[in-house]
């Protein structure tokens, strides 16, 4: 059996995540092998040790150690210098979304890759979701007829510390991200505008560091197709992610399960009946899982990309445009 070697930058609340998916995947003549680095070296050393893997100081080692594939789990602000370090070592590289703090600071970085013919996933984790791999199905076959209009949200039971909310970009650019990439990529289309506006009614310290805790954008595709995208810091009820196409032959919904986050108020109907999820890891968990088995597939030459990081950088190109459109008041078009 061959082993496959992983190097986990970052081992914070997604690297620890990842590094107990890596541990546990299963690939047909595989034994994958995990090596873990991060900057505080006992919090490296606790997740390495508690997934069996090994903890190495810093990068530099870990390149030298060989790898067969770099998953980036850092903070925003390191990820152009690890995705250079990791493309020059001549690894294929999986990085969490966004690919810089900035769409401005991510294209020197895809030229870079594309310049040395680098791989580099952007972990987009929705892509692998069963709901929203079955919406794709659904509208590329035509049972959906053409779209109308569509909704999606995105809304955390409660928000992150307001110190990880002031380096975040906004909520735009941290949350509903995820929903303009999807968009993208289930109806194949672009976003060519939006127009925002956000509140702030729950901790005022969210306001002081400059971000909102909900916000609502009117989204155009290039086709005309309008929809909406909201998100908020504060569903209480937990956490709810969903996407509803509507179409002029049929509208489907992802995230219309027992767990969803909401109660009807219609009489005698009990659904949904299940318990909430808590948090987006929970909600994710098995499209986390396949996307980690979809780098380790990428690396073996099994299947094409799933998210290069162009589709990426056009995603956040969309979140810039609408927090453009937040603190201005105005439509705002979006960069090509």
């Amino acid at each position: 059996m061959r082993t496959l070697t992983l190097g986990l930058a970052g081992a914070g609340r997604i690297g620890a995540m990842h590094a107990a998916n890596i541990a546990g995947l299963r690939h047909p003549g595989q034994d994958v092998r995990l090596l873990v680095t991060d900057v505080a070296a006992a919090q490296g050393q606790a997740v390495a040790t508690s997934v069996g893997a090994e903890f190495l100081p810093d990068l530099r080692g870990m390149l030298a150690a060989g790898i067969d594939g770099l998953v980036i789990a850092t903070g925003t602000a390191t990820h152009p210098d690890l995705i250079r370090a990791g493309v020059e070592a001549g690894v294929p590289v999986f990085v969490e979304k966004p690919v810089a703090s900035s769409v401005a600071g991510a294209l020197p970085v895809l030229e870079y890759v594309r310049d040395r013919g680098g791989v580099v996933q952007v972990g987009h984790q929705r892509r692998f979701d069963a709901g929203y791999l079955e919406a794709k199905r659904l509208y590329e076959a035509g049972e959906l007829g053409w779209l109308h209009s569509f909704r999606a949200a995105t809304a955390d039971m409660a928000p992150p510390p307001v110190s990880y909310l002031a380096t975040s970009g906004g909520l735009f650019r941290d949350c509903s991200v995820h929903d303009f990439d999807i968009l993208r990529w289930l109806t194949g289309r672009d976003i060519t505008e939006v127009y925002a506006r956000g509140s702030n009614n729950g901790d005022p310290a969210i306001g002081e560091a400059g971000d909102v805790d909900t916000a609502l954008a009117v989204v155009t595709l290039d086709d005309g197709t309008i929809g909406t995208v909201s998100a908020t810091r504060y569903n209480g009820a937990g956490h709810d992610v969903r996407l509803e196409l509507q179409g002029s032959k049929g509208s489907v919904m992802v995230g219309l399960d027992e767990r969803l986050a909401s109660r009807s108020a219609e009489p005698g109907v009990p659904f949904p009946d299940g318990t909430p999820h808590r948090t987006f890891a929970e909600r994710f968990d098995t499209a986390y899982r396949a996307e980690m088995l979809a780098f380790v597939e990428l690396i073996l030459g099994e299947r094409e990309n799933p998210c290069p990081p162009e589709d990426a950088v056009a995603a956040s190109r969309v979140a810039d445009a609408a927090q453009l459109s937040l603190e201005t008041g105005v439509s705002v078009k979006v960069e090509g």
